[in-house]
């Protein structure tokens, strides 16, 4: 099928040309635009994110080596040059980006279905686990003056639901760096994303109350972090199989008078010491039913979203970002989000066995070869993941907050 085909035209074959026309035509993403259009702008941005080119010149420079194959990469404009590049990232709209996001992961979604989180939760009988998280992007002040976060500092926050089967993130919202975490809860209750059923893992920052009983209410399961200054009392106490790490599995009333006007119901919480590090976890949960251990193995899995994070920060350092403007800090996020899910359905559709992020690293390096993706995998050896992120290594070893 690929025969002959620049591995990068491979990947951009999977794009959706029709349903990005569409995007750019309801934003006048091209209004009087005669030559760069945004599906050039898009194929510039992504063939940086999957390179990891640090600047416009750099992109510029990698370009132009390749220009005679530039039609067979998917470019339809003639040359590339850092000014064109940098004013349609400051002009053109980033919602269309955006959109091109939003459409490439609802295609990617359906795709892992059917994937199981991970062997120890089989248990869900097929629930969709979500992790949500967020990271902050530094930035600094005296060039990206619309960021403020402290003093002295600018920063944005990439606020991220992740659907565990496949590491697919399902929402992302960019905020400023001041934005509180947990007020993101309110912003996936009110555009829909709280789904029955679901189980939301998160750390002890979003840990609200009023905000984990309207999770519980709309009948969503969570799991996360107990504070420590939480009050409570114990109301049952059930056995816990020994030498599996287990300290006691409880179901608690909280007596603070704040706390128990929000959550006037009953809290699981499950105590956990890691027998690898000795710190000993408590997880609260509104799923009375799941067994102790499967509520340690969902909090777990929420080092699928750090390596997300990872991910877009190792393509998005400081030096590497391609404007200072709002507007193209967000063009460039969205199509790096936009690359990532993009090779997601390039993995499924291909059949592959090897992670995301082995893809991402073998891609990086054979962008310009005509060998058929599937191909250039299958010549990986048997080992340890390219990519893998140490806190695989570990059940909770980025606890954070």
């Amino acid at each position: 099928m690929h025969s002959g085909q620049l591995v990068f035209a491979q990947v951009m074959t999977y794009l959706p040309l029709k349903a990005f026309s569409r995007m750019v035509l309801a934003r006048r993403a091209q209004h009087k635009v005669k030559d760069f259009s945004c599906l050039d702008q898009f194929l510039a941005l992504s063939f940086a994110q999957l390179t990891a080119r640090e600047s416009l010149r750099d992109i510029e420079i990698n370009l132009r080596v390749q220009r005679q194959h530039f039609y067979h990469l998917g470019f339809r404009c003639k040359t590339i040059s850092r000014n064109t590049l940098a004013n349609a990232n400051r002009v053109r709209p980033w919602e269309v980006f955006a959109d091109l996001a939003h459409h490439l992961i609802g295609v990617a979604r359906p795709l892992y279905a059917n994937d199981t989180t991970s062997a120890e939760l089989k248990s869900l009988m097929g629930a969709t686990v979500y992790s949500l998280d967020s990271t902050t992007i530094d930035l600094c002040l005296s060039l990206f003056s619309w960021a403020p976060f402290r003093t002295t500092k600018a920063a944005i926050k990439l606020h991220t639901l992740m659907d565990l089967r496949g590491s697919i993130p399902s929402f992302i919202h960019i905020s400023d760096g001041k934005m509180h975490d947990v007020k993101v809860l309110d912003i996936l209750a009110k555009q829909g994303y709280i789904e029955v059923g679901a189980y939301y893992v998160m750390d002890k920052a979003y840990v609200d109350f009023a905000r984990l009983h309207q999770l519980h209410t709309a009948r969503a399961f969570f799991v996360t972090r107990a504070k420590s200054n939480m009050q409570f009392v114990v109301v049952q106490e059930f056995p816990v199989p020994i030498n599996t790490g287990l300290v006691s599995d409880q179901h608690i009333q909280l007596t603070g008078y704040t706390s128990h006007k929000r959550y006037p119901e009953l809290i699981r919480q499950v105590t956990y010491t890691d027998p690898e590090t000795g710190k000993t976890l408590e997880f609260l949960t509104n799923n009375m039913t799941l067994s102790a251990l499967t509520i340690c193995a969902l909090y777990k899995q929420r080092w699928q979203v750090e390596l997300f994070f990872k991910w877009i920060k190792q393509h998005l350092r400081i030096k590497a970002f391609f404007g200072t403007t709002e507007n193209a800090v967000k063009t460039q996020i969205w199509t790096a989000i936009a690359t990532y899910v993009l090779i997601a359905i390039v993995k499924k559709l291909l059949e592959l066995d090897h992670s995301l992020y082995e893809i991402l690293r073998v891609l990086d390096l054979n962008m310009f070869e005509t060998t058929p993706i599937s191909t250039l995998l299958g010549k990986l050896q048997d080992g340890p993941e390219i990519g893998q992120h140490p806190i695989q290594q570990n059940l909770f070893p980025t606890l954070g907050h």
